[in-house]
């Protein structure tokens, strides 16, 4: 009876995170309309952009990223691109500097994101009006439309809304890796989290690559924290102000396609999840739309590893009951083996979609458990490697 329940309970709240939740939302969000308080693009109230950027060894992307900021349909004399660089070694700061415009600094040491970020914020804390003005995150490798910044910072005019996320499109995506399934599972994320602020208001967590803050919601993050994106994100909905995500606003990035590169972002990002996890977990007790879509599109799933170990273990306890326990336990069983199959496949240059989605899958989540074990054991560092990309 106890294995019953247990096995049942795990299956449900994987099923729920992955499947009935995103359809609640779908459902939820009939009829209903994004923010319509908005500037207009000839506003002549339209604020200052504050275009915060932490990089490491970016020469490859750099001059790109940073002559799409400035191609840009938003007023350049509202502009303000601060770049910190994280001791980089190549020819980052040198390409940076070629940018007249652009308020570079050259930090020694490795930092990390969130701290070069924080040291940003201190070089420009004199410069801005926190009531008024708009902070940008962004990334080294994800690029601009014309028209991303506005659509970002238009929705700025609702004084509830207090950060906007952008939509984040991946190329570079190939057959012969996972980057079809990790894009697909970056849209799919893109979906859920636009849902959730066009219901609520309460998009669990930007994409770091892209998204706008109002000022006087900016926090230091904490210096070993690693995801600091989800970390701000938290922190506006904890001050029971919104968060959305403008589909109009589209960034490109390039995606990973080598299996041990996204296994190690994931691990990282696992860890900073439990972070952040511990700093906001009271949020799971507001027992509003906040707590729902925190329990139900974040929490669940970073503890996936443990309701697919339960799950099995309960399981094998079960398979003298009935046939269906045994047909459940051989497809966990597929479920398990399927990136050793799939290994096995890619050697003969036979790529299966689904198998790879199953793959992907189990070595995520057990990605998410090195994470978690990363996190026990103490984060004394947030510097990053650049992950290798399609570029």
């Amino acid at each position: 009876m106890i294995s019953a329940i247990l096995f049942w309970f795990c299956v449900f709240a994987m099923f729920h995170s992955y499947v009935l939740f995103p359809l609640l939302l779908n459902v939820f969000s009939r009829g209903k309309k994004l923010n319509s308080i908005i500037f207009s693009s000839t506003d002549a109230d339209l604020p200052n952009v504050y275009l915060l950027m932490a990089v490491y060894n970016e020469e490859k992307v750099i001059r790109q990223k940073l002559e799409s900021v400035f191609s840009t349909s938003y007023p350049l004399n509202k502009i303000h691109v601060y770049v910190g660089s994280d001791n980089s070694i190549d020819e980052t700061n040198n390409i940076v500097q070629e940018f007249s415009t652009v308020n570079f600094f050259n930090y020694r040491g490795r930092n990390g994101k969130p701290t070069i970020l924080n040291q940003l914020m201190l070089e420009l804390e004199d410069r801005m009006n926190p009531l008024t003005d708009v902070l940008m995150f962004t990334d080294a490798n994800v690029f601009f439309e014309t028209n991303t910044i506005y659509e970002m910072v238009k929705h700025f005019k609702n004084k509830s809304i207090a950060l906007v996320g952008a939509n984040i499109l991946n190329k570079g995506v190939r057959a012969d890796g996972i980057s079809y399934q990790e894009t697909s599972y970056i849209q799919r994320e893109n979906g859920i989290k636009y849902l959730e602020g066009l219901n609520w208001g309460t998009m669990m967590g930007a994409f770091g690559g892209g998204y706008a803050l109002q000022a006087n919601c900016w926090r230091p993050i904490p210096p070993t924290f690693i995801v600091d994106d989800f970390y701000l994100s938290m922190n506006v909905l904890a001050k029971k102000q919104s968060a959305i995500l403008e589909l109009n606003s589209v960034c490109y990035e390039d995606v990973s396609n080598e299996m041990e590169n996204e296994f190690n972002r994931k691990t990282r990002m696992q860890a900073g999840n439990f972070q952040n996890l511990s700093v906001y977990w009271k949020q799971l007790f507001r027992f509003d739309m906040v707590s729902f879509c925190f329990l139900s599109h974040k929490v669940i799933r970073w503890c996936g590893p443990l309701f697919l170990l339960l799950a099995f273990i309960s399981n094998l306890f079960l398979l003298q009951v009935n046939t269906f326990y045994q047909l459940t336990f051989l497809l966990q069983c597929f479920l398990l083996l399927s990136p050793i199959v799939d290994s096995a496949f890619k050697k003969i240059n036979l790529h299966l979609s689904l198998l790879r989605f199953a793959s992907y899958f189990i070595i995520m989540n057990l990605a998410l458990a090195k994470g978690f074990l990363v996190f026990v054991k103490g984060i004394e560092s947030n510097a990053w490697n650049r992950t290798e990309r399609n570029v």
